[in-house]
């Protein structure tokens, strides 16, 4: 029996133990009554599928099937499909590169690319926990959101392995996001904007709190994963294309994927809460939210590359996010993109999230989705 004090334990054999009487319940012999005579509960409706909303919805949250959205189902099915701990990926030789390897230039970026991921993904986790995934109205949702929640905790712990391994003061890591003001702004940003639909008893049938709500999760899943996430982990790359710091960037291919599925996901629900609610968004709000991301990634950007490293500069990361954007508004639909011209500087940049098997079998486990395929933004 499991110790409920202690569940590490093992349990205790006791030939003793008293099998429980069980009270069974028939179709024949419903159970009607409790022991305080309490009347048994009215009959209630079945669920009908097409009643289901994704937010607003007034169906049994509690019923997953039928579905109505049988694609975030398969979103669920296909992210358990990427199990790994950090625990998986040998750091060895990152720590010799760190040491012996890496200039002073490429430490900074190092640093400070995991300084800002550290806190971005607790944001991620308690947006998603908080802000989202109590305001879906169908379990489908729901369920995702809930092993994106977990992933977002897995991603934490990868980037505080990698700096405890590393040998990084954590203290000082941990807190630049509150001393170095460029970091502070990206952060400050998406605070800002996660934080204004983070709150229990908001009324998505007040249109206005609809407006907000969707552009915040707009930001979140189009900006803050799609654009943030995904470009911010290209200085690592580029150190990895280099044969550098290979543990810390296979780790974050495996995040890289994760938050592939999460933008698309994020971006599926926002476009299905516009159809059926009947929204139309204020272009002045969209045009704010674009200017304000790019001006808090220009900042970052000079910040963490104000000195170029080999392969990889300011003006090549700055490109790459405002290519990426419109790619962003594009599957938005939102029918104009923020940066028009603008065009890939990382060619090699999606090919990240397909890892193939070209590791050493008794090196490190296979990296690689147990379904293979890559993922298609387009």
């Amino acid at each position: 029996m499991l110790d409920w004090n202690d569940p590490l334990a093992k349990p205790a054999v006791n030939s003793d133990t008293v099998e429980p009487t069980i009270v069974k319940q028939t179709l024949n012999n419903p159970v009607s009554e409790d022991v305080n005579n309490t009347p048994a509960l009215s009959k209630l409706a079945p669920v009908n599928p097409e009643d289901k909303r994704v937010i607003n919805g007034q169906t049994d949250i509690n019923q997953l099937a039928p579905f109505k959205y049988p694609w975030a189902w398969n979103f669920f099915l296909n992210a358990n499909k990427n199990h790994w701990t950090p625990l998986d990926i040998n750091m060895a030789q990152d720590v010799t590169d760190y040491r012996h390897k890496l200039t002073l230039e490429e430490k900074h970026v190092y640093e400070n690319v995991l300084s800002y991921l550290t806190t971005s993904d607790i944001l991620a986790m308690r947006n998603i926990g908080l802000a989202v995934m109590e305001k879906m109205s169908a379990p489908e949702l729901q369920i995702y959101q809930a092993r994106q929640v977990y992933e977002e905790a897995l991603h934490t712990w990868t980037y505080q392995h990698c700096i405890e391994t590393i040998g990084l003061d954590q203290g000082e890591i941990y807190n630049r996001y509150r001393v170095v003001p460029e970091i502070h702004q990206k952060i400050s940003v998406a605070n800002r904007r996660l934080s204004s639909v983070m709150r229990s008893d908001i009324d998505l049938r007040d249109r206005d709190e609809l407006h907000n709500f969707v552009i915040a999760y707009m930001f979140f899943a189009g900006i803050f994963e799609g654009c943030w996430f995904y470009n911010g982990f290209s200085p690592i790359f580029a150190l990895q294309r280099r044969g550098l710091m290979k543990g810390t960037a296979e780790q974050l291919q495996y995040i890289m994927r994760d938050e592939v599925m999460h933008a698309a996901f994020g971006i599926r629900v926002v476009k299905q809460i516009i159809q059926e609610e009947n929204l139309t968004l204020d272009q002045d709000a969209i045009r704010e939210m674009w200017d304000e991301s790019y001006e808090a990634e220009k900042a970052y950007t000079s910040y963490i590359l104000k000195d170029p490293i080999l392969g990889y500069s300011a003006e090549t990361h700055i490109g790459q996010f405002q290519y990426i954007a419109n790619r962003r508004a594009n599957q938005l639909g939102l029918g104009e993109e923020p940066f028009p011209g603008a065009e890939s500087t990382l060619p090699w940049l999606d090919e990240q999230a397909n890892m193939r098997k070209e590791k050493n079998f008794f090196e490190t486990r296979v990296t690689e989705y147990q379904t293979g395929g890559a993922l298609n933004w387009d």
